[in-house]
């Protein structure tokens, strides 16, 4: 994993007013809300004797309480009571646990994965297409890969007629024109897929084309957020939340605003979602078998002009990680 990235971990909805112990970065975290609504994330093991804060309870000033001793922690890890010592005796500055600084919209939460966070630490970024116009059903769904290659699938635009021969592949366009790729910023690409049938002519190369007046194509926000962008009624949205080396939480959304009446665009983002896992089912299948399990700029794959897309992923990822280990 990318260290110093914002990360898209949990869903709003999987945090209420108790605490939640889940595995994300290969690390224990808690996430809590206090009594204003804030959500707050620890490292989730009291720094007293271990156990788990998670199987604790939120007190009614917003604190974390440890179910073995009582201890409390705030938002910043720090303990501020211990019950055995007395309400005022004060806690050593050593009493402690990481923390971890989290930012909340659009239905997700993200924390800030790394260390010394900077005191100016910007919001993390979203697709700024995706309006209030917009609303949507969510599924998520667990692959036995490493998160590295559940995005480059979402890149991968030559598997399609092959994986998804029956589904959304159909037409047999196994011909790849580019793809093109063009960069806004340095945390988000757009990919403009340009697939066709095979007519013996050679695939156009990406300088050849130019970016399409139309309504399909893919965009990725580092570190793991992307959408595929169907029309400008209709989008999937995943979010590939690192659970540890080898396996990925797919947090995978349908949007749409064609329809705004209620409970009938309820039912039909609900409807949305079987199909859209049937066709992550069908990239699970093969993706799980990718060696080796995590993606690198160099791992001895012989790629070819249509893996552009994943290229780039691995390029940029690589400057991360180079960055991060200089910091």
């Amino acid at each position: 994993m990318i260290p110093n990235q914002w990360y898209v971990l949990m869903e709003s909805d999987q945090v209420k007013s108790w605490p939640v112990g889940v595995t994300r970065m290969g690390e224990k975290m808690v996430f809590w809300r206090d009594n204003a609504g804030k959500v707050s994330c620890l490292h989730d093991q009291c720094a007293h004797r271990g156990v788990q804060l998670s199987k604790g309870k939120v007190l009614p000033n917003g604190r974390l309480q440890c179910p073995f001793h009582g201890f409390e922690y705030d938002v910043s890890g720090r303990i501020t009571r211990i019950p055995a010592n007395g309400k005022n005796t004060p806690v050593p500055e050593r009493f402690r646990v990481h923390s971890y600084p989290t930012h909340e919209a659009y239905g997700f939460i993200w924390v800030w994965w790394g260390e010394n966070p900077p005191e100016d630490l910007p919001p993390p970024r979203f697709f700024d297409n995706i309006g209030d116009g917009f609303t949507y059903a969510t599924a998520y769904d667990p692959w036995n890969a490493h998160y590295s290659r559940v995005i480059e699938n979402q890149l991968d635009v030559v598997h399609l007629p092959f994986v998804h021969y029956n589904t959304i592949g159909r037409g047999g366009r196994t011909l790849v024109d580019g793809p093109l790729t063009e960069w806004d910023g340095d945390d988000k690409f757009y990919v403009y897929v340009f697939n066709r049938v095979d007519d013996g002519t050679p695939p156009r190369k990406p300088e050849e084309l130019s970016s399409p007046e139309r309504e399909f194509w893919l965009e990725f926000i580092f570190p793991n957020l992307w959408q595929n962008h169907i029309s400008e009624d209709v989008r999937v949205v995943a979010a590939f939340v690192p659970v540890d080396e080898e396996h990925t939480l797919l947090y995978l959304r349908f949007y749409q605003k064609f329809l705004k009446v209620p409970l009938v665009r309820d039912v039909v983002n609900r409807l949305a979602m079987p199909f859209n896992l049937l066709v992550a089912h069908q990239d699970r299948r093969v993706v799980v078998t990718q060696q080796p399990k995590p993606s690198a700029l160099r791992i001895g794959e012989q790629l070819i002009q249509g893996d552009r897309p994943i290229i780039e992923y691995r390029r940029r990822r690589q400057e991360l990680l180079d960055a991060a280990k200089q910091e």
